[in-house]
């Protein structure tokens, strides 16, 4: 894939665009999102800083004195996917993490993606992944795809890393999509599926997957850690909001006709619409 080609998760009729996360320790985990992930500065201010990819926003990190650490259990993220555009930047990418120290969570094949985790100095976890082409997916009669949770071989990509020294993540790296924790999963289907629209395209114990498209996903949820969570608080650490971007003006159009009809408060903004999910995990509708 070039760098100027969109991956196949940007796309669909709504992609994720960006997400914002509150820290306690601004330079600290901003200096790790440069320096361990990849990402450089694109703005900068006393109290928050936007990070992204050849000058394309992914991340915005923010601060205040009232900030106050997330438990686990918390609703909020379970981590923020950096969708990389090929393989070979991929093993690029665990070549410079295996050079750096950095310690893993874990790694897995997906079927639909290779993926390998982490987390950042305040706990927020981050997915750095790779999707295979879509020709290469299994989809079922009813329109969802073939997941599952296999062993990646971390050696063998780490063998197929280029020589050359990484030099930050590439262009037209993306979030490919989030993975949220919320406290039960028939009102996250009610309110991903039934409300803003997005199909199932699989589902596991404990969490569903959201897509428009026929993405494998673009919005995760689970309960895993945080079985009947409550809302947010206002000054807890970790994922404040992100951004939805329907590139099919339908699609938000029926899902601002759902929100309104639900009685869900909506507030407009220059750039779309902003709202809370049940859980208080600030969201942003944009076209």
């Amino acid at each position: 894939m070039s760098d100027t080609t969109l991956p196949f998760a940007l796309t669909r009729p709504a992609h994720v665009d960006a997400a914002h996360l509150v820290v306690r320790d601004l330079d600290l985990v901003s200096g790790f999102y440069q320096k361990a992930i990849g990402l450089s500065v694109l703005e900068k201010t006393p109290s928050g800083v936007v990070l992204g990819a050849h000058g394309t926003p992914l991340l915005t990190l923010s601060t205040s004195g009232q900030v106050k650490a997330a438990p686990r259990n918390a609703a909020g993220l379970y981590h923020t996917a950096f969708l990389v555009p090929n393989r070979r930047e991929l093993a690029s990418w665990l070549a410079h993490a295996a050079h750096s120290g950095l310690r893993l969570d874990g790694a897995s094949d997906h079927l639909v993606s290779e993926a390998i985790y982490l987390s950042d100095p305040e706990g927020n976890g981050i997915e750095i992944y790779r999707d295979r082409s879509p020709l290469e997916w299994t989809y079922h009669a009813d329109g969802t795809v073939e997941m599952a949770t296999n062993r990646l071989d971390l050696q063998a990509l780490y063998d197929s890393a280029p020589q050359e020294r990484f030099g930050g993540m590439a262009a037209s790296t993306a979030i490919g999509h989030i993975h949220l924790q919320v406290g039960n999963i028939p009102e996250a289907d009610a309110f991903y599926r039934d409300v803003l629209g997005l199909k199932i395209m699989a589902s596991v114990p404990g969490a569903s997957f959201f897509s428009t498209g026929g993405y494998h996903h673009h919005v995760a949820a689970n309960i895993w850690n945080s079985r009947g969570a409550a809302a947010r608080q206002d000054a807890m650490s970790g994922l404040r909001d992100y951004t939805l971007r329907f590139a099919d003006e339908t699609a938000l159009t029926n899902a601002l006709a759902a929100l309104e009809k639900l009685e869900i408060p909506t507030s407009k903004t220059a750039s779309g619409w902003t709202l809370k999910d049940p859980w208080g995990i600030g969201l942003n509708l944009a076209h």
